[in-house]
């Protein structure tokens, strides 16, 4: 039996117990890399795919991850790769046959692991002891985890939300809380930033965590540069800012 079946009851969390900030920009946050991890190499995102992964979830923040390169100031911003359990080819639940690049033994180093929803992400995923605790070990040494949808159901059976503010889809709110009572879930805001974890609702909004996670990686430039790539505006118009938690630090001001 696993951590899904707890019995406790979660202690349903008030919204206004973090920080919630009308506004989606990273301009005012530290970057969090050292410096000298882009000196030797690009930042990487691995993006974790299985059999059932939903498209929108993998291939929004992929695109706007992988767009970076084209406009970080070295050139590579962020490199971005699929890893599966086996490397072997998985199929969406769309039906989009995808061939990853890596296997989870063949995998380099990882910075950013990525966490789309699949559907099997609230039940069969989670009986797969394998694939947990890559998660969980890879999760432990990576700078950032984001999860999309109900990636958060993975990546709390993994103990990576323990102690952490945390949000996932909308309309199973009740089954986490109840699943998992460690986590502090929080309600209706398009994605929760704690500290190195990254819990988006998913869906559309997947693309506005990606957003977000470059401008605090990479700085607003960049992230401006992307979004007109990509034809999302950045940082948002103040009528169309999702609501989001973050307890992100002041960055100090520039020199």
């Amino acid at each position: 039996m696993h951590r899904r079946f707890a019995k406790s009851p979660h202690p349903w969390a008030m919204l206004a117990a973090g920080a919630l900030l009308g506004g989606c920009s990273a301009a005012g946050v530290r970057a969090a890399p050292a410096a000298d991890v882009t000196a030797e190499r690009p930042l990487t995102a691995a993006f974790l795919v299985v059999d059932g992964v939903y498209g929108t979830e993998l291939t929004a923040p992929y695109d706007v991850l992988e767009h970076t390169r084209h406009h970080a100031a070295d050139g590579r911003g962020i490199e971005v790769f699929t890893v599966s359990p086996d490397g072997a080819e998985i199929v969406s639940a769309e039906g989009l046959r995808i061939r990853p690049d890596h296997s989870f033994a063949t995998a380099p180093p990882i910075d950013i692991l990525v966490v789309p929803s699949a559907e099997g992400s609230r039940d069969a995923l989670l009986d797969d002891a394998a694939l947990v605790d890559w998660v969980r070990e890879t999760g432990a040494r990576a700078r950032y985890v984001v999860s999309l949808c109900w990636g958060a159901f993975v990546l709390a059976e993994a103990g990576l939300l323990d102690g952490y503010a945390c949000t996932t889809f909308p309309g199973d709110y009740e089954r986490f809380a109840r699943a998992f009572p460690e986590p502090d879930l929080r309600f209706n805001v398009s994605f929760v930033h704690d500290r190195g974890r990254l819990t988006s609702q998913g869906g559309a909004r997947s693309y506005e965590v990606a957003m977000y996670l470059v401008d605090l990686l990479l700085g607003a430039d960049v992230a401006a540069g992307v979004g007109r790539g990509l034809l999302i505006p950045w940082p948002p118009p103040p009528a169309d800012r999702p609501a989001m938690v973050s307890d992100a630090a002041p960055r100090p001001p520039a020199r």
